[in-house]
């Protein structure tokens, strides 16, 4: 079984037989409070998935908020850890991009905050299943998404599905491919910095 957890918009978690069939899904679409929910909800959804062995854990990297996304891929990370199987790395846009999918190009848009959204450029799928991207994600103002995809059929995503990330995951892992690193995509870096040296103040 695969297990996968996103919290690049709410938090999603589901498990998946190695066919692609679903066991268990649990999610929020509150993009906020992660913290307070991925542990209930991979509880309930381990839970529900019955009897079986997880043997890779599925991560949304997003595109998605500094905090937010980190705390799921943390959790992903420390369960992988804890049961000594892999973790696969999945752009959480591919997820969307499956569960929308259909004939000829369209954009996965997703809320960036601060009057900002996400797009990613898909057209179909591959040889493997996978979400073809023929454009990278890239962050663009809200007012000029429009114009930026020129025609482009628009997709606007307020949720992923855990059960469609596991999928992308189980497809690329069958493969035997890549899809992306282990550094997660933030929209944008945290406002807060470290600061600098104490200022001297003179006697």
């Amino acid at each position: 079984m695969i297990l996968a957890v996103d919290t690049s918009l709410g938090t999603a978690v589901a498990v998946i037989d190695d066919d692609g069939a679903l066991r268990a899904e649990a999610a929020t679409s509150d993009p906020l409070g992660h913290a307070e929910v991925i542990g209930d909800l991979l509880v309930r959804v381990l839970d529900e998935a019955g009897a079986g062995e997880i043997t890779h854990v599925v991560s949304g990297m997003g595109p998605g908020p500094f905090t937010g996304l980190r705390i799921g891929i943390a959790a992903a990370r420390t369960f992988a850890l804890g049961r000594g199987i892999p973790v696969i790395p999945v752009p959480s846009h591919l997820a969307a991009a499956l569960t929308h999918t259909g004939e000829g190009r369209f954009a996965i848009v997703t809320d960036a905050r601060r009057r900002e959204v996400a797009i990613t450029v898909f057209d179909g799928t591959d040889a493997d299943g996978v979400p073809a991207v023929v454009a990278d994600t890239v962050l663009v103002p809200a007012s000029v998404a429009d114009a930026h995809l020129a025609g482009v059929r628009r997709i606007d995503v307020a949720t992923i599905s855990g059960a469609d990330l596991a999928r992308v995951g189980a497809r690329a892992l069958a493969a035997g491919r890549t899809l992306t690193g282990d550094e997660p995509l933030y929209m944008r870096h945290p406002d807060v910095v470290v600061p600098g040296a104490p200022k001297k103040v003179g006697l």
